[in-house]
């Protein structure tokens, strides 16, 4: 790829476990790679630290808890929060996520959504359950995220994840789909998962 698509200060290959070297690849050149044809459009997958990592199929209790709660969040927002749905969410120069949901502020707009802007971060999970509460996790406390929901779609349990540190989330709780979950980042944002209203 071209120079213009990454910073010189971006190292040209990252270090998987095994110790052997890796090409790492910046936003911008996935993104120009993407626009040229060389992946598929509904090719799924993230990028963490320059490394493309292949995202799982989604199983029909993703699909339903996730469309249940895009309709939720749609019609109880509080107007001054957004939520985008499954958006290419860029971290930095060589990270980016999808998660199924985040929320931010309306007044810093969609084209200014970084981990600065975001407030509340929603998973659907169930291949990608250990995923999700694990590595990924540990990515959106690193960058600040305030709040993440993980919701296990299989046990319908979720996971509250708050205080965002270095090495993870200072605290984490779970709670039954019968529980009222409350958003301490985005006033207003409250969920009783059994409550949903499935399609």
């Amino acid at each position: 790829m071209n120079q213009p698509f990454r910073s010189p200060d971006l190292s040209m290959t990252t270090q998987a476990a095994e110790g052997l070297p890796r090409r790492r690849w910046s936003v911008a050149e996935i993104e120009e790679a993407t626009r040229l044809g060389l992946f598929d459009e509904d090719e799924r997958f993230e990028l963490i630290g320059g490394e493309i990592v292949p995202m799982n199929s989604k199983g029909i209790q993703h699909e339903v808890i996730k469309t249940a709660l895009n309709y939720h969040l749609v019609r109880t927002v509080p107007d001054d929060f957004r939520v985008a749905q499954e958006t290419t969410f860029r971290l930095n120069e060589d990270s980016f996520v999808e998660p199924d949901f985040i929320i931010f502020r309306a007044a810093e707009g969609l084209a200014n959504l970084s981990p600065r802007t975001a407030l509340l971060a929603i998973e659907v999970a169930d291949s990608s359950l250990r995923w999700d509460l694990g590595r990924k996790a540990r990515i959106y406390a690193d960058f600040g995220i305030p709040e993440l929901w993980v919701i296990d779609a299989l046990s319908r349990v979720i996971h509250v994840h708050r205080q965002p540190r270095l090495e993870g989330y200072g605290e984490i709780s779970q709670h039954a789909e019968t529980d009222r979950i409350e958003s301490m980042s985005v006033p207003g944002i409250v969920l009783t998962l059994s409550e949903l209203e499935t399609f």
